[in-house]
């Protein structure tokens, strides 16, 4: 069995975009977290574009969750944009999807 391909975390530019690429997992949310958390306290990721997201798991959303409660901790504010239809029924499922959703 190959290891899942490594997900990035990118800023883009000073504007405060970031974007995801690759699968949200179990397998790759810890490195994520270690690889954004200061980009999110600082303020230079406030808007985070999943479009590049390719699966994701409950990992995945507990990663957004987190995101969202760094950011808070740091009074900023924190919005997501293009969230995968997988990662949107996740949140539905466990009552958090106006967490997520919230502008």
């Amino acid at each position: 069995m190959s290891a899942p391909a490594a997900s990035r975390f990118e800023i883009e530019g000073e504007g405060g975009r970031a974007h995801v690429h690759g699968a949200l997992s179990f397998a790759t949310v810890t490195a994520l977290l270690a690889e954004s958390s200061e980009a999110i306290a600082g303020g230079r990721a406030a808007l985070i574009d999943l479009t590049g997201v390719t699966a994701s798991d409950s990992a995945g959303l507990a990663l957004l969750i987190e995101w969202l409660s760094i950011a808070r901790a740091a009074g900023r504010e924190l919005r997501y944009e293009s969230i995968p239809a997988q990662l949107l029924q996740l949140a539905r499922l466990s009552d958090v999807e106006g967490l997520l959703t919230a502008a």
